[in-house]
């Protein structure tokens, strides 16, 4: 573990704040400047954290609130650097992505963005759960705005329902990190939010049960797992392209995130014994997402609900504690995030030429837009789990991993694959196929060149699964010798 220098790992988090109040201000200045200042800060933050990443893992830590002994921890190692550069990454296409859209209060719009990409690292980096809290609540605020500001027509019950979802499972995950707190105090004399000495602490069966449900639900909702995930299409729906592919390609990540750093590590007695309510809830929506997809008529509430099918996927692995089905998890985790933005970013650019979403407004597009057309079916059968592409190395793994340990779950999970050919080709069928009721202008320039680099990222580590499982194959481990200690 090396210690790096304070100030350049906290850059991570608090140069997106700096750098979205200059985008504000020069936006207000120069109209378009904005898009410039932050895609170069986002480029250079995105070169920092691989440089970071470079030196291997690496943490800091200062006091904060001295009294209750919380301190400012971060920890960069593998699976954050993986966290940390998906975010960086996507929100780059963010910010491409709206180059054009976003016509009124651009200055705020930027800082929003940027103040979001704060909040979201803050969570990836966060090692002391009081930290984790107050990131996971600031990214909560920014992404509320981006929603009720720069929406569609129902966005403001969307930005609210959004914003009481999450601040309402918050609050229990607040009352766990209290009682672990004082869990703490009441076994070794002193209060801790450390993730690494709360890891440490032995716990009476119904405690840990309890606090392991009060985690597990904020990260539900965020995952998000029927039924708690009835936010989500309206927020996918109503947010801006900016905004829908954060919420699908970084945001749900969050959730698997604390599942995987703080529910399965801090409990595991408890997870193992919660597991097969876990997993047929991941089974559940992985069904109901993929049969509540194939019903939509707007392109984006489909893509929106095919997240749900997805996630589930990631909760039937996390909960199987097999290792082929965790690294499962790590790749589908990945998979999705790049592939859903690729879809929503597809979705954005099709909205913008013809002002709606309905897949009864479209039809025949292939003859007017063949370039759009060809990259969003690759877009489509990456979602399928094509062999050779990203998503299909994630939910193979964490069917055989899953098999293992809940058989009869992952046969009926692997009617989910079946159901995403089923949507995902009527999706394009729909919008692309048949009579051509509406001619659109093709992929610029600008969008050829960021579809390009997404269906190269979906090969690639179609291609080079080892990439993304090497990276975060320190977290796994530890996860498996928490296994092994904890099974007779």
């Amino acid at each position: 573990m090396v210690v790096v220098n304070m100030q350049l790992l906290s850059l991570l988090i608090f140069l997106p704040l700096i750098c979205g109040a200059v985008a504000w201000f020069t936006e207000n200045k120069w109209r378009g400047s904005g898009n410039w200042v932050s895609l170069f800060s986002l480029t250079g933050l995105l070169l920092l954290s691989l440089y970071l990443g470079s030196l291997g893992d690496s943490s800091l830590s200062w006091h904060w609130f001295a009294r209750f002994n919380i301190h400012f921890t971060l920890l960069f190692d593998g699976l954050a650097l993986l966290m940390v550069v998906l975010t960086l990454a996507l929100a780059i296409l963010a910010v491409v992505v709206s180059w054009h859209e976003i016509e009124q209060h651009r200055g705020l719009f930027h800082f929003n963005l940027l103040f979001s990409v704060a909040g979201i690292m803050g969570v990836f980096l966060a090692a002391d759960l009081f930290l984790f809290f107050v990131f996971w609540e600031v990214m909560l605020i920014p992404m509320t705005a981006l929603i009720l500001i720069w929406g569609h027509e129902k966005r403001r019950y969307a930005a609210i329902k959004f914003f009481i979802f999450t601040q309402a499972s918050s609050v229990l995950m607040l009352v766990a990190i209290i009682a672990l707190a004082l869990e703490h105090q009441t076994q070794t004399g002193f209060l801790s939010f450390s993730l690494a000495e709360l890891q440490i602490l032995a716990f009476a069966p119904k405690t840990e049960y309890w606090l392991m449900l009060g985690f597990f639900v904020a990260f539900a909702v965020k995952l998000p797992m029927v039924p708690l995930h009835s936010w989500l299409p309206d927020a996918h729906t109503q947010a801006p392209t900016a905004g829908s592919v954060l919420l699908a390609g970084i945001l749900l990540k969050t959730g698997a995130y604390g599942l995987i750093r703080i529910v399965l590590p801090l409990f595991p007695n408890a997870t193992m014994e919660f597991a097969p309510i876990a997993v047929t809830l991941g089974v559940l929506s992985i069904i109901y997402g993929a049969l509540m997809a194939y019903s939509q008529t707007d392109f984006k509430r489909l893509v929106a609900y095919s997240s749900i099918s997805h996630m589930g996927f990631v909760l039937l692995a996390l909960f199987s504690w097999h290792e082929v089905a965790l690294q499962g998890a790590i790749l589908t985790i990945v998979a999705h995030g790049i592939s859903s933005a690729a879809l929503f970013s597809m979705a954005g650019m099709i909205q913008h030429r013809i002002h709606s979403r309905e897949l009864l407004s479209m039809g025949g597009m292939w003859a007017s837009a063949p370039k759009m057309a060809t990259i969003t079916l690759i877009f489509v059968m990456a979602g399928i789990g094509m062999p050779g592409m990203a998503n299909f190395n994630g939910e193979l793994f964490t069917l055989l991993g899953s098999y293992h340990v809940f058989p009869t779950h992952t046969i009926i999970a692997a009617l989910g694959i079946i159901g995403s050919a089923v949507y995902g080709l009527h999706l394009f069928q729909r919008a692309f196929q048949g009579p051509a009721n509406i001619d659109i202008t093709d992929l610029h320039v600008r969008e050829l060149v960021y579809s390009s680099l997404l269906v190269v990222a979906l090969f690639y580590f179609g291609l080079q699964p080892h990439i993304i499982l090497d990276l975060s194959a320190d977290t796994l481990s530890s996860l498996l010798s928490i296994v092994k200690e904890v099974k007779p």
